[in-house]
This record gives structure tokens, sequence and C-alpha cells, in this order.
């Protein structure tokens, strides 16, 4: 059976640690080979516009803007329709390879078959 695991990480700068943990994870298992979906909803939605991740800092803790090139790299990721419209943040402003999908989406992929779901 495919493994799976779609990340939600619903938090950013203002609450670094758990965003930071969100994103390592996402890494470590896109780079072991698992399939992973990374969402960025709420504050983290704004992660998905080039240079905002450079400017998140976590004192011993891997630069975010590398854990998300690596995801992108080697999962998906995926912002909130919703959140970026709240945010006026639009498909053209992102990073490429990052795709805007809503929450009919997200519970698709989170059901699926040998899914593992995880919300930050």
């Amino acid at each position: 059976m495919a493994r799976k695991l779609v990340i939600k990480v619903t938090c950013g700068s203002e609450d670094p640690e758990r965003c930071n943990q969100a994103f390592t994870v996402a890494s470590t298992a896109a780079v072991s080979g698992i399939d992973v979906s990374l969402w960025l909803t709420g504050e983290a939605a704004w992660f998905a516009v080039p240079g905002k991740a450079e400017e998140f800092s976590l004192p011993l803790a891997a630069p975010l803007a590398d854990l998300l090139a690596s995801v992108r790299e080697a999962g998906r990721v995926t912002l909130c329709t919703q959140c970026a419209d709240r945010r006026s943040i639009t498909p053209e402003d992102t990073l490429p390879g990052i795709r805007v999908a809503g929450a009919p989406v997200f519970v698709e992929e989170a059901l699926g078959e040998g899914v593992q779901a995880l919300v930050y």
C-alpha cells in the first residue's frame, strides 16, 4: 500500500515552533520518499509568497525556506483558497508549483487510502 502524508499547517511566525515542526515533518517525509501533501492555511498562507519563508527565523531550526523548497521538489504544496483570498494572495503571487485549492480537495486527499493526516 502506498504511503501518503497530508499535513495542514495553520500557523506562521506567531507560533514559530509549531510552524517549523510542520515544515520539518513534511520535508523529512518528502525526502524519505513518502508522498507528501503540505497545505498552507491561516497565517502559513504567507509562505506561498516568494521571500516570506526567508523572513522566518527560529533558533536551532532548519531554515524554513529550505524545508519548503524540499517539499516543493519532492512533494506537493497547496495554498488554501479562502486563506489566500483573505490575504489578497493570487495564484500569480505564489512560488512556482504551488497550487491553490479548497476544502473539497483537502478532504479528498485526507480521506484517501493509506493516508495519514496531521494538522499543526
